[in-house]
Parts: C-alpha cells; sequence; structure tokens
C-alpha cells in the first residue's frame, strides 16, 4: 500500500490517494474543491492535481471518503465522482445529524434530505468496507463535529480534524453539536488504542512556527509528545483547555460557503431561474445600542 499526499496553502488541507501499486485499486481521501471569496470563484486546481496522480498511475478509485463535512473547505467529491466513473463517495452515518442541524440554520427548506441520500454510502462506526484489496475500517471520533470518522487503511488511520501532528494537537470543538468532552473520549479511547506503529495521517498541517508541511505522525508520536493531548493528561483538563483556546479563534474563513455545499455531498447549489448558483450567506448584525431615555 502506497499513500500519495496532496497540500492545498490555501486551506492547509491534506488530500490523500492510498492505492495498492499492484492491483491500481485506490481510494481518495478528503479532496477540496477551491474557492476564492473574492468574486466567489470556484475552480479546480486541487482536484485536477488529484486527477493527474490517478491518471498517471491508472488508479482505480472505488472510494472517495470524508472523514466530515468540512467547514474550511469545500469539498471536491462531486468533481472526482464525475471525472472517475464508479467511484463512490462515502461518509459517516451520523452525518444526518449535522444536515438536520444545518438545514434549518440555513433555512434550506423541508425539501433538503438530512437522511445522508445525497452521498453513495454511509459508513458505520467498526464498520468495514472492500476497495479491491484495500481494507478500509471506520472508526467514528465524534468532538470536532459529531459525525466525524476516521479511516483505518492497513497500517495507517486517516484522522481528519480529530487529531493533528503532535506539535500543533487537536481539532476544534466549538461548532454546533461538537463536544470537546466527545473529542477526548475520541482520541484516547479510540485512536490510542490502536497499535503504537499505527502511522497517522492528519487532515490539516498549519505550519506551527514556521516549519515545513507535515501530515505523518504515529499514535506513539502523539500518545508522547501530542501537545494538547499527551496521554496522560486528564479529561477535565483538555476540556478546560481546549474550549478556553477556542473561544479565542475565529470562524473558518470559508464556514458558510463549506458547510452548505458539503452537508449536500460536495454538490454546488443548483442554478437559480437566471441560471446563476447562490450561496446563502447569513449576516450577524450586532444590535444597536439602547437609547437611555
Amino acid at each position: 500500500m502506497k499513500i500519495e499526499a496532496f497540500f492545498d496553502p490555501r486551506t492547509y488541507t491534506l488530500t490523500y490517494v492510498v492505492f495498492d501499486p499492484e492491483t491500481h485499486d485506490a481510494v481518495i481521501i478528503d479532496p477540496v474543491l477551491d474557492y476564492e471569496p473574492i468574486g466567489s470563484k470556484v475552480f479546480g486546481e486541487s482536484t485536477e492535481k488529484v486527477l493527474a496522480f490517478v491518471h498517471q498511475h491508472e488508479l482505480k478509485v472505488h472510494f472517495i471518503l470524508e472523514t466530515h463535512a468540512h467547514a474550511d473547505h469545500l469539498s471536491g467529491s462531486q468533481e472526482l465522482r464525475r471525472a472517475l466513473p464508479g467511484a463512490e463517495v462515502v461518509i459517516g452515518d451520523k452525518i444526518t445529524a449535522v444536515q438536520e442541524l444545518f438545514r434549518g440554520f440555513f433555512d434550506l427548506g423541508a425539501d433538503f434530505p438530512v437522511d445522508g441520500s445525497q452521498f453513495d454510502r454511509l459508513i458505520g462506526d467498526e464498520e468495514s468496507i472492500t476497495a479491491g484489496t484495500l481494507s478500509v475500517k471506520a472508526i467514528a471520533t465524534p468532538g470536532h463535529t459529531p459525525a466525524c470518522v476516521s479511516y483505518l487503511i492497513g497500517d495507517a488511520v486517516f484522522t481528519g480534524d480529530a487529531l493533528f501532528m503532535p506539535d500543533y494537537g487537536t481539532g476544534r470543538c466549538d461548532f454546533p453539536a461538537g463536544s470537546a468532552r466527545d473529542l477526548f473520549a475520541s482520541i484516547t479511547g479510540r485512536l490510542y488504542a490502536l497499535p503504537d506503529d499505527t502511522r497517522v495521517f492528519v487532515g490539516h498541517d498549519y505550519l506551527p512556527g514556521g516549519r515545513d508541511v507535515a501530515w505523518e505522525s504515529t499514535i506513539a508520536a502523539e500518545k508522547e509528545g501530542n501537545v494538547q493531548l499527551p496521554a496522560g493528561r486528564s479529561e477535565a483538563e483538555f476540556i478546560a483547555f481546549r474550549e478556553a483556546r477556542d473561544a479565542t479563534l475565529a470562524a473558518p474563513k470559508l464556514l458558510y460557503q463549506s458547510v452548505q455545499v458539503n452537508i449536500d455531498a460536495g454538490r454546488l447549489p443548483a442554478p437559480a431561474e437566471n441560471g446563476r448558483r447562490f450561496l446563502k450567506i447569513p449576516l450577524n448584525i450586532k444590535a444597536p445600542a439602547k437609547s437611555a431615555d
């Protein structure tokens, strides 16, 4: 099994192509569809790089795996699905809770499905699916969102936004229905329970201290040196730290654009009557000060 990483510096996202070089069976994890908010421009630079690699190595992509409904980049899953016949878009089965939550937030209407049917397949905790010679096992790792899953493939686990490189820490937990308590349990009870030599591939790298991009660690290295959640840290300490840190963080730049696209399996909004597509961006309007009179 080989793993090819693609780093998007605009959103600090890692996309992975996991493949068997002998049989050419493959899966893609967390693809990016590029979006520039100035001018609301959508383009395919990131997906084109992934497709070029797939075609160069003559890979048969069985699944496009989403670790969660991302809040910081649009998913390139539909773009890849159109270009790769037979590839199925897969996400954890708790996505339905996220869809229900954001259908109301974005006022998407009663006809917006909240049963996960926009995706080709929903995968449950501990469920395995087969991509030719590759076996993919889902591990529920909620906390960042209630629907996050990590994927175990061979000796490698792809942790999405749950667990980052040891010198950065863990994912934030301040999104709707996020939970620092759940994330603590996911990391210490599920990920740290894996063998120490399990390779960890993270969903983002934010280049702390200005170092070069990095994406691969091990469970042993995370347990020993994760700056936010080493193996010996208590639940209470982590929750207090995570909640205090999250209170200082700004919302992701592409939060509203990303979530409404990604809960719809990466589909862009349907064209309106004038032929143009529109995203809904809620306004956060500060209430005027009350008069003293």
